[in-house]
């Protein structure tokens, strides 16, 4: 099941982003877009696994809002700091309501705060 749901996430992911790499008009030259260099991020790898392997697509995408916020508005209204980091992985683990609206986000109680670091810095990472 997770596999499935892992497979299904990295397609969605890969669809919502436009994927891999653009061709000039002018040379023959391949540029890389941002999302393939995000991909080669361990950060990048590891907190996309993270989240396809939970229950956070059933109320996040990654670029618009859901029954959460986008991926792309958290990582623009957070900055990738360490305080930062610690702040919303907390969040993440236990829960909360408000930042976003009335709807609250259900605890993770059983999600390491690695684990869950590693997720936002995935989420963080998503900056446009």
């Amino acid at each position: 099941m997770r596999k499935i749901l892992y497979t299904l996430s990295a397609a969605i992911l890969l669809v919502a982003c436009g994927g891999g790499a653009t061709k000039t008009e002018t040379t023959t030259e391949t540029t890389t877009s941002p999302e393939t260099k995000l991909s080669d991020n361990p950060d990048y790898s590891k907190g996309l696994a993270l989240i396809a392997g939970s229950d956070c697509l059933t109320c996040h995408k990654v670029a618009e809002k859901s029954i959460g916020p986008a991926y792309q508005d958290v990582a623009a209204k957070y900055e990738n700091t360490d305080d930062n980091i610690e702040m919303l992985a907390g969040k993440i683990i236990k829960g909360g309501s408000g930042n976003w609206g009335a709807i609250p986000m259900t605890a993770h109680a059983n999600l390491s705060e690695e684990d869950a670091e590693a997720m936002v810095k995935y989420i963080l990472l998503l900056k446009k």
